[in-house]
């Protein structure tokens, strides 16, 4: 079971923000976001690091998502035994790539994950057998695009089977098209919009890992874009001044 994937499947734009080794996890998962993001290749801490943080969000709305540092077996192994409902693999350029990914996620017939128990929340099976082909079912995998070379196998890439999400590195991705940063440009959005056919094509959904600042997310929702981390904070402070404003002071 996987309320966010399921989500996907019903053409909903699922919404998730970045999650921590420290703070209040517990909190943020109940807050009403579909998913918690937890990079660890662009921060310090490490998969197994963020069990506590896992542990803390069992029972409440939001799913885990770890982003492992590199698409290396272990790193993936790790992250699902934290108890990882969905799996983030930073710069998967070709088709033999996303292979190795979705083969690393999958238990038995259908991957090599090695297997040491339950882990994760993924409701209640008859067997063993079962449990396995219910994580095989309902966890997300999602290469992220990020380079030409990406863009150039896109249709290779999404032929291969176990692929829920194509997930655009936006700041890599820009870098790469020599238009650093500069979101709003042509080049960089031809290039969203040839993601986002190929994506409707395959029936995969089209990802953002992060909707870029000052500019709206409807706009990347009318493009197709239906996964994508917020940030929260100025949120947070709205809602915050706004109850504080009703009482008499």
């Amino acid at each position: 079971m996987n309320v966010v994937k399921d989500l996907l499947k019903s053409g909903k734009t699922v919404i998730g923000t970045a999650g921590s080794a420290f703070g209040d996890m517990a909190m943020l998962a109940d807050s009403g976001f579909d998913f918690l993001l937890f990079d660890t290749q662009h921060s310090p801490v490490e998969s197994k690091q963020l069990i506590p943080a896992l542990q803390a969000m069992r029972g409440k709305k939001a799913a885990p998502i770890i982003r492992v540092s590199a698409n290396r077996a272990e790193l993936i192994c790790f992250a699902l035994d934290a108890g990882a409902r969905g799996i983030v693999v930073p710069m998967v350029n070709t088709k033999e790539e996303a292979i190795a990914m979705v083969t690393a996620c999958k238990y038995s017939p259908l991957g090599n994950r090695s297997h040491a128990g339950v882990f994760g929340e993924w409701g209640e099976s008859k067997d063993y057998r079962s449990y396995l082909d219910m994580v095989n079912e309902g966890l997300l995998i999602i290469p992220m695009i990020e380079t030409q070379q990406a863009i150039d196998n896109i249709d290779e890439i999404l032929n291969v089977a176990g692929i829920d999400v194509l997930l655009v590195g936006p700041s890599d991705l820009s870098i790469e098209l020599g238009v650093p940063l500069d979101y709003p440009c042509d080049t960089y959005q031809q290039a969203l919009d040839k993601i986002a056919a190929a994506c409707k094509n395959h029936g995969v959904v089209p990802g953002m890992y992060f909707i870029p600042p000052d500019m709206d997310p409807n706009f990347f929702v009318d493009k197709g874009f239906k996964f994508f981390t917020m940030r929260w904070p100025k949120w947070a402070t709205e809602g915050i001044q706004n109850g504080l404003a009703s009482i008499k002071r």
